[in-house]
C-alpha cells in the first residue's frame, strides 16, 4: 500500500475501504507500532515561533494571532526575541503531545526543516515565508509582487524613470517577488530597472539611510528621482539622506516605503507606502492552522492577501532637467 494510504487509515480523517483498513490495522498490530495520537485536543496549545524582536512589523502580527487563538479557546506558547536564552527547537515540536500546532513568523529555517515537520505530521503554518515553500506546507503573505508593483506604477504615472530600489536581502523570497513587481511596472512605462540603481540590504533605518546615500551621491545625470525602499524603516533613512543633501522631499527625490507602520504617518512629510494587512495575516493564519488541526480538506494551503497603495506627501512629479 501507499505511504497516504496507511497514514490515512492511521489518522482515521479520510474515508478507506473498511478491507484496507483491517489490513493496515494488523500490520500494525503485528508490528507493534502504535497508531499515532490525533493531534487537536481541547487541552492543546499553540506555539507561535517568532525569532524577531516584537517591534511594530511583528508584534503586530504576534498581538493578532494571539486574540484570534483566544478566540478560539487556545492556550498560546510564545518563542519571540533574539534573547540570549534559546527558543524552543522546531525538530521538537512533533514529540511534544502539549503541542497542537505551530505558527512560524517569518522562519529563518531552511526549507528542508520546515519540510521534516511537515513530514513528521505536526499542523502548522508559515506566515511571511522567506523563502519558497513545498507546495503542501499552508502559508500567509501578502502581495509583495502586487503591491510593488502599484507603488512603482504610481511613480512611472507622476514622470519618474530613474527609480532607485533599496531592497530587502536577495535570498528573501518577498524581496524577489517586490523586484517583479517593480520591473512589470517600468516595462508597461516602457523602460526597465537599471542594475546600477538597486541596492539589497537588511531592511532597517540605518542600511536605508546608507544605501541611499551611495544612490544619491551618484553623479547629477545618474541619480534617481526616485527611490522605493522595501519597507517604512529603510525609506525613513532615506528621507535622513536626501534632507542632509538638501534635496526637498518631494520636489526634487520622492521617496516610498511598504508596511504602512505608525512611523511612516511621522515623517516629514509623510510617507507614501503601500500598506500590508499584518493583523488580517494573523488571523487568517490562525483560521488556516484551526483547519489542519481539525484535519479539514484543504483546498488552498498559499494564501496572498492583498496590498493597498496609500499616497501621503513623500511623492511628487518628476523634477525636470
Amino acid at each position: 500500500m501507499s505511504i497516504a494510504t496507511v497514514s490515512r487509515v492511521m489518522n482515521g480523517h479520510v474515508p478507506v475501504a473498511q478491507e484496507t483498513r483491517e489490513l493496515v490495522r494488523r500490520a500494525v498490530e503485528r508490528l507493534g507500532a502504535p497508531a499515532p495520537a490525533r493531534r487537536g485536543s481541547a487541552e492543546g496549545a499553540v506555539y507561535v515561533h517568532c525569532p524577531y524582536v516584537l517591534t511594530d512589523y511583528f508584534g503586530l502580527i504576534v498581538s493578532s494571532v494571539a486574540e484570534t487563538l483566544d478566540l478560539h479557546g487556545r492556550r498560546l506558547l510564545l518563542g519571540a526575541g533574539q534573547a540570549s536564552r534559546p527558543l524552543i527547537p522546531l525538530a521538537s515540536l512533533p514529540d511534544d503531545p502539549s503541542v497542537a500546532g505551530a505558527v512560524l513568523i517569518l522562519p529563518p529555517e531552511p526549507s528542508a526543516e520546515l519540510e521534516g515537520l511537515r513530514a513528521r505530521g505536526l499542523p502548522f503554518v508559515v506566515i511571511d515565508p522567506m523563502a519558497p515553500l513545498h507546495p503542501d506546507i499552508a502559508a500567509v503573505s501578502a502581495a509583495h509582487t502586487a503591491g510593488s508593483r502599484s507603488v512603482t506604477a504610481h511613480l512611472a504615472g507622476l514622470g519618474h524613470r530613474r527609480i532607485g530600489v533599496i531592497n530587502g536581502p536577495s535570498e528573501w523570497l518577498a524581496s524577489h517577488s517586490r523586484m517583479v513587481g517593480h520591473t512589470s511596472a517600468l516595462a508597461e512605462a516602457g523602460t526597465l530597472p537599471e542594475p546600477e540603481l538597486v541596492r539589497s540590504i537588511e531592511p532597517t533605518p540605518e542600511h536605508g539611510y546608507a544605501a541611499a546615500c551611495d544612490l544619491l551621491d551618484l553623479p547629477q545625470r545618474q541619480r534617481p528621482t526616485a527611490i522605493v525602499a522595501f519597507n517604512d524603516k529603510a525609506a525613513a533613512g532615506a528621507l535622513r539622506a536626501a534632507y542632509e543633501r538638501g534635496l526637498r522631499v518631494p520636489e526634487d527625490l520622492s521617496i516610498t516605503g511598504f508596511d504602512d507602520l505608525d512611523l511612516g504617518r511621522s515623517t516629514q512629510p509623510m510617507l507614501t507606502t503601500v500598506r500590508q494587512p499584518l493583523e488580517e495575516m494573523g488571523r487568517m493564519a490562525v483560521s488556516l492552522l484551526m483547519r489542519l488541526v481539525d484535519r479539514h480538506t484543504m483546498d488552498t494551503l498559499h494564501v496572498e492577501l492583498a496590498t493597498q497603495l496609500i499616497v501621503r506627501g513623500s511623492t511628487g512629479p518628476a523634477r525636470r532637467p
